[in-house]
C-alpha cells in the first residue's frame, strides 16, 4: 500500500505514506487500510490526507524557553538547558530546542541536509546542557559544516566526574554503537564481547578526547573531580563513553554506569564553548556559555 501511494503521489514520502495509513487516513475499498495491506489491483482507494516531503519541518513553538548567548547575521548561538532534546524527531514533536528557534527565526527553518534540524550545525544530548550553534543562511550552514567535516572547530566540555582524577591526559577509541541494545550505547570497537557476525557488521567511528583536572570537591563524603574536556571530533556520546571506559564516569550518567543523583535532572556534562572560523568574516570566533551550577566548585 505504502508504494502505491508513493507511486500516486511522488511528493510525499514512504515514511509519510505508511503514517497516513496507520492514522485511518487511507481507505481501501471504504474500509481503512491495514498495515502492510498487499495490494491485489482493482481496489478503490482513497486518500484522505497525506503530507509531503516539504511538510517536513520543524514546528514553531514559542513557548519553549531559549536562552541566545550570541547572535550576528550569519550564526546564532544557544544555551540549552539539561533534559531538553536539540530537535524533534518528527514534524509533529514540539518541545525541543529547534522548535523554539524556528518560531523566533523562521529563516533557520529551510536550513541545513536534515529537515529537522533548521539549521542546527551540531548535536548535544538531551541531558547534557550547553551551547548549541546554528545557522541563519545557506552560506554560513555550507561553511561552518565543512570546518565540523574537516574537525577543525573545537569543542570545549566541563564534566563532573566520580572519584579524584589527579593528571590529564588523551583518551582515543573506535567507537560503534552497542548492537545488542535496543537503546543507543556506545562501546569499543576492539575491545567488546561482541561475536564474529555482529563485529563484521559495525561502523567504527574514531574518537579522540582530551582532558585535565580543574577542580576538585567533596560531596557527602564522596570525591568529585572537574574536568575540562577538549574534543574535535564528534562521535555520539564519545565524552560520556570514553571517559566511562577509563574509569571516570560523570556524575549522574547512569548510561555509562554511574551511580544515581537524588532530584538531579541530567548528568554534569556542558557544552561550555566553540573555537571556529567565522563563515563569513574568516576572523577567529569563539563562544562560550555561562557555567553550570554544578560546575562552580567555589566555596
Amino acid at each position: 500500500m505504502d508504494a502505491a501511494l508513493l507511486l500516486a503521489f511522488p511528493t510525499t514520502t514512504r515514511a509519510f505514506a505508511r503514517e497516513a495509513i496507520e492514522s485511518g487516513a487511507v481507505l481501501v475499498n471504504g474500509r481503512r487500510a491495514a498495515k502492510g495491506l498487499k495490494l491485489r489491483g482493482g481496489e478503490s482507494i482513497e486518500v484522505r490526507a497525506l503530507a509531503e516531503a516539504c511538510d517536513n519541518t520543524v514546528a514553531p513553538d514559542p513557548s519553549v524557553p531559549v536562552r541566545c548567548v550570541f547572535e550576528d547575521d550569519d550564526i546564532l548561538a544557544f544555551d540549552k538547558p539539561a533534559g531538553m532534546p536539540v530537535q524533534p524527531l518528527s514534524r509533529t514533536e514540539t518541545g525541543t530546542l529547534m522548535n523554539g528557534v524556528a518560531a523566533r527565526h523562521p529563516e533557520c527553518i529551510p536550513l541545513g541536509d536534515a529537515p529537522l534540524m533548521a539549521g542546527a550545525l551540531h548535536r548535544i544530548d538531551a541531558d547534557t546542557s550547553g551551547l548549541v550553534l546554528v545557522a541563519r543562511t545557506a552560506q554560513a550552514f555550507e561553511a561552518m559544516r565543512a570546518q565540523f567535516a574537516a574537525q577543525t572547530v573545537e569543542k570545549t566540555y566541563l564534566a563532573l566526574v566520580e572519584g579524584s582524577v589527579a593528571a590529564g591526559g588523551a583518551l582515543e577509541n573506535d567507537l560503534v554503537h552497542d548492537p545488542t541494545l535496543p537503546f543507543c550505547r556506545m562501546i569499543d570497537a576492539k575491545h567488546n564481547r561482541l561475536t564474529l557476525a555482529e563485529k563484521a557488521k559495525l561502523r567504527p567511528m574514531h574518537a579522540v578526547t582530551r582532558f585535565r583536572p580543574v577542580g576538585h570537591v567533596t560531596v557527602e563524603c564522596e570525591e568529585r573531580t572537574l574536568l575540562e574536556v577538549t574534543i574535535f571530533t564528534g562521535v555520539t556520546h564519545q565524552i560520556r563513553a570514553q571517559l566511562a571506559m577509563a574509569g571516570m564516569h560523570i556524575v549522574n550518567d547512569r548510561l555509562y554506569g554511574a551511580f544515581a543523583v537524588e532530584n538531579q535532572r541530567g548528568h554534569c556534562l556542558h557544552a561550555l564553548a566553540a573555537r571556529f572560523t567565522h563563515p563569513v568574516s574568516n576572523i577567529e570566533t569563539e563562544i562560550r556559555t555561562p557555567i553550570p551550577a554544578w560546575a562552580d566548585l567555589r566555596d
